[in-house]
Formats: C-alpha cells, sequence, structure tokens
C-alpha cells in the first residue's frame, strides 16, 4: 500500500489527525490499485487517492450513471474507479495529453478487467468534449486548474439534466482561503467556484475532503 504521505494526501484542508483516522478506516484496494498508489506516491503522479476515489464511485452508483467524461485521467486511477462504477454496459471516456500516460493507463485497465468498459483518448480534453454529441450523465474535471472555468462553461452543455458535474482540488490546498492570492490557477479555482454557485443550472456543494471535490447537479 502507499505511503501515509503519499502525493495524492494534499493536506491543508482537513486537521492532519482527522486525516489520517480517515484514510485509516479506507479497505485495503486491490493489486492494481494498490500499485498505481504507489506508483503515484512515488513519481508524483496527479490521483486523487482512495478517499476521493470512493466518492466518485458512490455518486456514479447512486445515480445511475452509464456515461461517465473524464477530463485530465493520468494513468488510469479514478477512470478504474468508475468503470467498475458504471457497470455492465457502462462506458468511461478517458482523456489525457500524454501518450505515455494513456498506454501505461491501458496497461492498468487490462489488469484490472475494465478495458471493455473504457475508451482511450489522447489529447486535449476541452476540444474532445467539444466533438461529443450525446449528453454525458458525468462529467468529471481533473485537467489543469487554469482551464477550470472554461471547463464549466463547456461541460454544461455536454451533460444532462440531472447529471453531474464533478471537479477535483477545488480547495487548492487551502490557497483559494487566502486573501488576494495572484497565482493563475488559485485565481481560476477561485472563478470556478464563483460561477458554480452564483449559477442558475447548477445546485452545488463543495466537499472538504482531501484537496475539496464539487458536486454540482444540472437542473
Amino acid at each position: 500500500m502507499a505511503d501515509a504521505n503519499a502525493h495524492w494526501r494534499m493536506g491543508g484542508i482537513t486537521v492532519e489527525a482527522v486525516e489520517d483516522y480517515l484514510y485509516a478506516l479506507l479497505p485495503p484496494r486491490d493489486e492494481v490499485l494498490a500499485e498505481m498508489e504507489a506508483e503515484a506516491a512515488k513519481n508524483q503522479v496527479p490521483i486523487v487517492g482512495p478517499a476521493v476515489a470512493r466518492v466518485l464511485s458512490q455518486y456514479a452508483v447512486i445515480s445511475g450513471a452509464k456515461r461517465i467524461f473524464e477530463m485530465g485521467s493520468a494513468i488510469g486511477y479514478s477512470t478504474i474507479w468508475l468503470a467498475r462504477a458504471v457497470g455492465d454496459g457502462g462506458r468511461v471516456i478517458y482523456t489525457d495529453g500524454d501518450r505515455k500516460n494513456a498506454e501505461k493507463a491501458r496497461r492498468y485497465f487490462e489488469r484490472a478487467g475494465v478495458s471493455q468498459r473504457i475508451t482511450v483518448r489522447v489529447g486535449d480534453a476541452l476540444e474532445l468534449l467539444s466533438e461529443e454529441k450525446e449528453p454525458y450523465d458525468i462529467i468529471f474535471n481533473d485537467v489543469d486548474k487554469t482551464d477550470y472555468p472554461r471547463v464549466f462553461k463547456l461541460a454544461l452543455s455536454h451533460l444532462k439534466s440531472g447529471g453531474l458535474f464533478i471537479t477535483d482540488n477545488v480547495l487548492w490546498s487551502g490557497k483559494v482561503a487566502r486573501p488576494n492570492p495572484t497565482d493563475a490557477e488559485t485565481k481560476a479555482i477561485l472563478e470556478l467556484n464563483r460561477l458554480m454557485y452564483q449559477s442558475q443550472d447548477v445546485f452545488t456543494t463543495i466537499l472538504p475532503i482531501r484537496d475539496g471535490v464539487s458536486i454540482c447537479v444540472k437542473k
């Protein structure tokens, strides 16, 4: 299993002792997921980690999602959780701009037994989503943070009524609460959060788990 201080444990949101407690409660992951967690910890690969992955899986199951578009999939850790949640007949679109990531993800998908539920696409996630014709049940956003406001505006038009727009890193290690941030990533996340809560088209909540996860339900 990955080290307790793995890269996917961002810090800055939950009291450290509480975070330790939450992660200690989690059941062991299978061999493939555990290996992916270890790789992420060793090589600084951005994955959501098991606590957030369980949230993604749970929302997919609760909503009965069968069509999921993932924006920014890296080595495919969250993709596997989502693919298992959609079940037989479900489809998850993996996207990443790095072909090496995609090839590595394909091997993990095969080993996890979910490759038949996943379509792998390499390229810019926003461009790939803009080409889609049918609406999705869930769009999961984990791309470059400076693109977050653009993603929100694009995603709404590709999401069914009652569908979920889920975004990772919306509390950004607590940086969103600091006065007058100047870096582009924090400013973009602040703009996304403002857009989500002010929009009349979605109902939004933010879960203060790991690095902050927002859930928008499209009206």
